[in-house]
C-alpha cells in the first residue's frame, strides 16, 4: 500500500496481514517488549485538524514506539487559521522530508485530496463522516483477540450511524472477515442503505430496536451523538431510554457478549458508568492499547525498507 486511506476495497489478504502484524505488536503497545528501530532517523507528522485524544496520541506513541521521530500540528498553531488550504499545508509539510502524514480532517475525502497532491504515504485517521481506517483495525483486532475469529459472529454497532465514519470502516472491515453486522439506531440516524455497504461474505442488517439487536450478539461497539456533525437534530430527548446501553440492557445481553466504545464516552447517554466499567465485559481500555498497536502495523506496511510500496512521481 503506498497509503492507508480507506477499509472499503482492502483485500482480504492485506486486511488480515495489518491485523496479524497488530497481534504480533501488542507487547509492544503493552510496554513489555523493547522498542523497534524501524522507523529510525523518520519523521511522521500529525496533520490533526479535528480534535482527538486516543488517535493522535496513540500515533504518536506508535512512532516512538518504532524508533521514529513525530510532530503534531492543529489548526491554531498552523497556517490554517490563515486561510491556508489543506492540501496547501500538507505539501508544505512535506517538503520539510517527512517520511509519512497522518491527516486528520472534517472534510470527507480530505484524506484522499492530500494523498494525490503529495509523495510522501499518507494515513487516514478519520475524514468527516467518511472512514476512519486504523479504528476498524483496533475494533476487529480486539475481537479477535477474545474469539480468535469474527466469522459467524454477530456484532452491533449501535447509536449514531448515519455520521459515524467508525461504523463504515468498521462495518467493511467484519464483513470482509465474513461477520454479522447489525447497525442500530433512531430512525433518523441510520438507513437501510447501510445494509448494501458490505462487500464480503458477512451481511449487514438495520435494526431501530436496540433490545431486539441485542439479542444474541457477541459484542456491542456503542457510538456517541455527533452533535458536531449536527447530528443533534436527529436524538429525541428519550435518546437514553431507547438507545443507552443501561445496566438493565447489559444484564440482558449473553453471559460472554462484549462492550466496545471508540470514545469519546459521554456517559449517561449512550452508555452508563457501571457498563463502561465494567471489569469483565468492557474491552474499551483494551481498544485503546490495541491502537497502538493496529497503528505501528500501518506505518510499518508503509514505511518499512522491506515492503513500502512508495509513490512515484508521474
Amino acid at each position: 500500500m503506498a497509503d492507508f486511506l480507506t477499509i472499503e476495497g482492502l483485500s482480504l489478504a492485506d486486511l488480515e496481514g495489518l491485523l496479524e502484524a497488530t497481534r504480533d505488536n501488542i507487547p509492544l503497545a503493552e510496554g513489555r517488549a523493547p522498542t523497534r528501530a524501524t522507523l529510525a532517523g523518520l519523521v511522521v507528522a500529525n496533520l490533526f485538524f479535528e480534535d482527538s485524544t486516543r488517535t493522535r496520541c496513540s500515533f504518536e506513541t506508535a512512532v516512538h514506539r518504532l524508533g521514529g521521530s513525530v510532530f503534531n500540528l492543529t489548526p491554531a498553531g498552523s497556517s490554517l487559521s490563515k486561510g491556508e488550504s489543506l492540501l496547501d499545508t500538507a505539501q508544505n509539510i512535506e517538503c520539510m522530508g517527512v517520511a509519512a502524514i497522518v491527516v486528520r480532517t472534517a472534510v470527507s475525502g480530505g484524506a484522499k485530496m492530500v494523498a494525490d497532491g503529495v509523495r510522501c504515504p499518507v494515513i487516514n485517521a478519520g475524514d468527516g463522516r467518511h472512514e476512519h481506517p486504523t479504528q476498524a483495525l483496533l475494533d476487529v483486532a480486539t475481537l479477535l483477540e477474545e474469539f480468535g475469529s469474527v466469522e459467524g459472529r454477530t456484532i452491533a454497532i449501535v447509536g449514531d450511524i448515519t455520521n459515524s465514519r467508525v461504523a463504515r470502516s468498521t462495518t467493511h472491515a467484519l464483513t470482509t472477515l465474513g461477520a454479522r453486522v447489525r447497525l442500530v439506531g433512531p430512525p433518523t440516524l441510520v438507513s437501510p442503505a447501510f445494509e448494501r455497504i458490505t462487500k464480503g461474505p458477512g451481511t449487514v442488517q438495520t435494526m431501530t430496536n436496540l433490545d431486539a439487536a441485542l439479542e444474541g450478539i457477541d459484542a456491542v461497539i456503542m457510538l456517541r451523538v455527533q452533535l458536531e456533525r449536527a447530528a443533534g437534530g436527529g436524538v429525541s430527548s428519550d435518546y437514553r431510554s431507547m438507545y443507552g446501553l443501561t445496566q438493565e440492557r447489559a444484564a440482558r445481553m449473553p453471559s460472554h457478549a462484549l462492550i466496545m466504545h471508540p470514545g469519546p464516552l459521554n456517559r449517561g447517554t449512550e452508555i452508563d458508568d457501571r457498563v463502561a466499567d465494567d471489569p469483565i465485559h468492557s474491552r474499551i481500555l483494551r481498544q485503546v492499547t490495541i491502537g497502538v498497536a493496529a497503528r505501528m502495523a500501518v506505518l510499518e506496511n508503509l514505511l518499512a525498507p522491506s515492503g513500502v510500496l512508495k509513490k512515484v512521481s508521474a
